[in-house]
């Protein structure tokens, strides 16, 4: 399935801002099932300096300054993307979890590919007790992992609140947790963190979903958005695999990966620093269209 895309930030400020150092992960990763065909990534007002770069975790970079006096500030980001479906697991025939903790915590790859760099607690996906053992309920001694990571990500779904009022950008896990509502972020970290509790190695990753309008309707202009699952080592012999706890999916050819780190930290599209006396606005415009549609709408 190949993907256009186009994610468009605007920050709109009260007062100019005079100074602005802002670091972008805005290029979808290149994966064993997804290929960048096409990025480019427009700044308004024009950057002063601009320098590319990658990221630890195998993440495309650009940091652009801006040190002229700006009321707004635009980012617009059109991707082209190839996304395949991976081969899916069958979850009953992957490995017991407990031999692939074993494999992970013994694995000497410390590239961003490998387990190592995803064994241990972050800021934002601590080593909470009440988070481990939640996620223990569904890892039975010997059960496979794959099994076991559903069932979890199943639970989630079912039995937390999709609220987008109930938390922020920076809501702990734990908060999220306890509160039993939150967001694609919050539902990724409180997923994370009872993994990690476990000593499995697991990933946030961020990216888009394809969504569907409703029948008889039209897709809406800048109405998607970015969102985030986890991806779970799951051996040497399996890999890396999607779980997607907002949706309890195991992760196909409609996610499509921008970047993969630790927590939302390592993998937030936009960052960075600016110098100004006011507040500000942000709006944030998603689209993910399949070529197909586009095809079907201008034959």
């Amino acid at each position: 399935m190949i993907y256009a895309l186009r994610h468009r930030t605007t920050y709109t400020y009260e007062e100019p801002v005079t100074f602005a150092r802002c670091v972008l992960r805005l290029t979808p990763r290149t994966t064993a099932t997804q290929v960048v065909l096409a990025n480019t990534i427009a700044v308004n007002p024009r950057p002063s300096d601009v320098r590319e770069g990658v990221g630890p975790f195998g993440e495309k970079t650009r940091t652009v300054v801006i040190d002229k006096p700006h009321a707004s500030l635009v980012i617009e980001a059109l991707s082209r993307v190839d996304v395949r479906a991976p081969s899916p697991p069958d979850p009953q025939r992957t490995q017991a979890w407990e031999a692939v903790r074993a494999e992970g915590f013994e694995s000497r790859t410390l590239g961003p590919d490998g387990p190592a760099a995803y064994l241990y607690p972050t800021r934002r996906t601590p080593a909470a007790p009440a988070i481990t053992e939640y996620a223990r309920q569904s890892f039975a001694t010997g059960r496979p992992i794959v099994a076991a990571a559903a069932e979890l990500m199943t639970r989630i779904r079912k039995e937390f609140t999709y609220d987008p009022d109930a938390t922020t950008v920076s809501t702990p896990a734990l908060d999220a947790f306890t509160a039993r509502h939150g967001v694609c972020q919050d539902f990724a970290h409180v997923m994370i963190s009872g993994l990690k509790g476990l000593g499995l190695p697991s990933a946030y990753v961020s990216g888009y979903l394809r969504t569907t309008p409703p029948p008889g309707k039209p897709r809406l202009e800048g109405a998607d958005a970015t969102h985030a699952w986890v991806s779970l080592w799951c051996g040497t012999a399996q890999g890396w695999v999607g779980f997607d706890p907002t949706n309890a999916l195991i992760v196909q050819n409609d996610h499509i990966v921008l970047a993969i780190g630790r927590d939302y930290s390592d993998v937030a599209p936009i960052d960075g620093i600016l110098l100004a006396p006011g507040g500000q606005t942000l709006k944030v415009e998603v689209d993910v269209v399949p070529e197909q549609e586009i095809a079907a709408a201008t034959s």
